[in-house]
């Protein structure tokens, strides 16, 4: 369950989905300090904090110079933040040496930093539905004909970074061993249509599907202050309250890691 009063680190602040997330962690009264890449960016986050009860910092640092664990724990050390929240990336821009840098390598840099920092206690990615190696079972075979063609041919070094931070991410939070919550939130295809506030969390009937990026913050912050635990939940616009369908994936313990093996995942490298 949530601290008292938590501390989140939220890198990519200036994301649209980060921006749509801000104010929904500060209505809890939680502490919110929102990592952006640009001075100019500094007055359009500052305007998500008026009029809510949370406080709200602005760190101006780029998340492309986080290319070591050490760099990452400088901006940790300074920000002291009780959970981490990825929502950065290089958004399709600099070509595959940017997309390697910060999707995968700045990911990894704060994952390890923070699994390595004893007071943070819950890491959440935002990453991709289709992020997985082998077919779901819940899935068919058209599904995983797309995910597939997502690799070979759509958006290969995105993928290929994603599914690296992703499985690194597992990795890193079981050999810290002591319940650290590391929650992988994987949006299908998204979009600015205003959310419902319902969801398909979890198993997801489909791999073509849109996301709302609304949905998302919506979601990303109702499992936040949950007691899940931890795990990989595809999420699609749906048909259940958002509350609803973060108590049914916690009460269920829901991880569609299933069918990934998870033996190769956990050796490897952090």
């Amino acid at each position: 369950m949530a601290p008292s009063t938590p501390h989140v680190l939220l890198i990519g602040g200036h994301g649209k989905v980060a921006q749509l997330m801000t104010p929904l962690l500060l209505a809890r009264s939680w502490a919110v300090t929102s990592l952006i890449r640009e001075q100019a960016q500094v007055p359009t986050i500052e305007k998500l904090g008026h009029g809510q009860p949370g406080k709200l910092n602005v760190l101006v640092r780029s998340v492309e110079d986080v290319r070591t664990e050490r760099d990452a724990k400088s901006i940790l050390d300074e920000v002291k933040p009780s959970w981490v929240v990825w929502s950065a990336g290089a958004g399709g821009r600099g070509g595959a040496p940017r997309t390697y840098a910060i999707d995968r390598d700045a990911a990894k840099a704060f994952i390890r930093a923070s699994t390595n920092t004893p007071s943070i206690t819950t890491f959440l990615m935002i990453s991709w539905l289709g992020s997985r190696r082998v077919k779901p079972s819940w899935w068919n075979d058209a599904d995983w004909a797309g995910v597939q063609h997502t690799f070979a041919s759509v958006l290969p070094t995105y993928a290929d970074a994603k599914l690296a931070a992703d499985e690194y991410l597992v990795a890193a939070a079981a050999a810290r061993g002591d319940g650290f919550r590391a929650i992988n939130l994987r949006p299908g295809t998204l979009s600015d249509v205003p959310s419902s506030g319902k969801a398909e969390l979890g198993r997801t009937s489909k791999f073509n599907g849109k996301a709302s990026r609304e949905l998302v913050a919506q979601t990303a912050a109702e499992l936040l202050g949950s007691g899940y635990k931890g795990g990989w939940l595809d999420l699609l616009d749906g048909e259940v309250p958002v509350k609803e369908a973060v108590e049914q994936v916690t009460r269920e313990g829901v991880d569609v890691i299933e069918g990934e093996d998870v033996e190769r995942i956990l050796k490897t490298e952090v």
